[in-house]
C-alpha cells in the first residue's frame, strides 16, 4: 500500500469537501493543490470526479428530508413540484452549454494560471456586489418564481469556467435576483445535486477504463474525507450567513490567485 498515495488522497479529499460549497472554487483549489502534490495525471482527474459525488452525497444527507418530502409529494402538492421545476430550469443552462463545451473547457482552461484568474475576478465581484444595495424578498425556496430558476441557472453556467465558483456564482446569482442570503445558499445547494450528478456520471463514464480494484483504497480514503468534510462545510456556511457577508472570501480569492501567479510564473 501506497501511503504517500493515500496521504494525497486524504488532501484532496478534504480539499474538495471543504471547498465545494464555499464561493472559492473547489475545482480551482484541486488544480492547484493536485499539481501541488503532482497528483494530476488521468487517474487523478477521475479521482477528483469520485470525491466530487462523496461532496453531494453529504448535501442530499444534510436535506434528506427536504428531498424525501418533494419525492413523496410531487404528485399532488403545488409547492413540491414548484421546487423540483425550478430546480430542472436551474439545472438546464450549465447542462446544456457544459455538454457542448465540456472538451474544450478541460482542454483549455483547466490550468493554474486560468484558476487564478477567475479567482481574482470572482473576488472582485464579490466585492461589488456586496456593495449593492440588495433586497432579498423571496425567502424560501418554495416561494422561488421560475424567472428567478431561469436567471440562477445561467448564473452557474459561468462556472463552468474553472476557477470561477460554482457556489459563488449561484448564490450571489441568487441574491443579485431576489432571493435572501440564506435562501440563495440554500437553493445552491439543492442545484448542486443535479448538476454534479450529471457531471460526474458524464465524466465516469468517459474514464471508466481508468479505474482498477487496486486503487480502491485511494478512492475510499478520498471519497469518506471529502463526505464528512462537506457536511461539516455546509453546516459552516449555513451559520455563517445568517450573520457575515461574503467579503472575506472575495479577499481569500483574490490573494490565493495572486500567490497563484507568482508560483507558477
Amino acid at each position: 500500500m501506497d501511503l504517500i498515495l493515500l496521504l494525497k488522497a486524504f488532501i484532496q479529499g478534504l480539499v474538495e469537501g471543504a471547498t465545494e460549497f464555499l464561493p472559492i472554487s473547489s475545482t480551482g483549489h484541486l488544480i492547484i493543490t493536485g499539481d501541488l502534490l503532482n497528483f494530476n495525471d488521468a487517474k487523478a482527474k477521475v479521482f477528483d470526479i469520485v470525491i466530487q459525488l462523496a461532496a453531494i452525497l453529504a448535501v442530499c444527507w444534510e436535506y434528506r428530508r427536504k428531498l424525501a418530502d418533494t419525492v413523496l409529494h410531487i404528485s399532488h402538492q403545488s409547492k413540491a413540484q414548484n421546487f423540483a421545476l425550478n430546480l430542472i430550469i436551474a439545472f438546464l443552462p450549465a447542462a446544456l452549454i457544459g455538454l457542448a463545451f465540456h472538451d474544450k473547457i478541460k482542454e483549455y482552461l483547466f490550468t493554474p494560471i486560468t484558476v487564478a484568474i477567475a479567482l481574482i475576478l470572482g473576488g472582485i465581484a464579490i466585492l461589488l456586489i456586496e456593495k449593492m444595495p440588495l433586497k432579498g424578498k423571496t425567502v424560501s425556496v418554495d416561494a422561488m418564481t421560475q424567472k428567478q430558476a431561469w436567471q440562477i441557472g445561467f448564473a452557474q453556467a459561468i462556472a463552468l469556467i474553472p476557477g470561477v465558483s460554482r457556489s459563488g456564482a449561484t448564490i450571489l446569482g441568487g441574491m443579485l435576483f431576489g432571493l435572501n442570503r440564506h435562501t440563495a445558499t440554500e437553493f445552491s445547494f439543492f442545484l448542486a445535486i443535479p448538476i454534479m450528478f450529471a457531471a460526474t456520471g458524464y465524466d465516469l463514464l468517459k474514464n471508466w477504463q481508468l479505474l482498477s480494484v487496486h486503487d480502491l483504497p485511494m478512492f475510499a480514503v478520498g471519497f469518506v474525507t471529502a463526505f464528512v468534510s462537506a457536511l461539516i462545510a455546509i453546516k459552516f456556511l449555513l451559520r455563517f450567513v445568517a450573520s457575515h457577508s461574503f467579503k472575506i472570501f472575495a479577499w481569500y480569492r483574490i490573494a490565493l490567485g495572486l500567490i497563484v501567479i507568482w508560483y507558477f510564473q
